[in-house]
């Protein structure tokens, strides 16, 4: 558990913001991609949570490194981030998809969709990835293709993902 004196919590987004920006040149420096950041109110408390990986996939070493580094970054550049739990690991068979890129580098993989607003009546979509043009990410279900707004996308995890060959 970090902590830093006063116990004000930072919103969830903010905090999450905060670390991407500080994350992801860290984790370019040290041979590894962010995959995901995501800050979340637990019963626990508030959890911070980042997912990497790097070709041939991520250690407990790496996952240790990254964690020391970035709670210090955090430590530093946030005067109010309150307590937190630091969570860093390999995102797994289930990785989650964060960036417009990540719909194009995974198409032809099973994923599961969430959005905000509703689309063609639903929110929670599961099919075959088919890719993202112009901020619209298209994915194949048993019945229909659908089309989807990046923008309306609130959570996308692949579906037993294997690794890239």
């Amino acid at each position: 558990m970090r902590k830093k004196s006063g116990m004000t919590r930072v919103p969830v987004e903010a905090l999450a913001g905060l670390t991407w920006k500080l994350a992801e040149p860290l984790c370019e420096a040290e041979g590894m991609e962010l995959v995901h950041v995501e800050c979340r109110n637990e019963p626990q408390g508030q959890v911070l949570r980042l997912y990497i990986d790097k070709p041939g996939g991520v250690n407990l070493d790496d996952c240790m490194n990254i964690s020391r580094q970035i709670g210090d970054l955090i430590d530093v550049h946030s005067d109010h981030a309150g307590a937190y739990q630091l969570e860093v690991s390999s995102p797994g068979a289930d990785r989650p998809l964060s960036k417009p890129n990540d719909y194009n580098r995974f198409r032809g993989n099973r994923v599961k969709i969430q959005t905000d607003l509703p689309v063609n009546g639903k929110r929670r979509w599961t099919g075959m990835l088919e890719g993202i043009v112009d901020d619209v990410v298209t994915l194949q279900t048993e019945a229909v293709s659908v089309a989807i707004p990046f923008s309306q996308i609130t959570h996308a995890r692949l579906i037993g993902y294997q690794g890239e060959s």
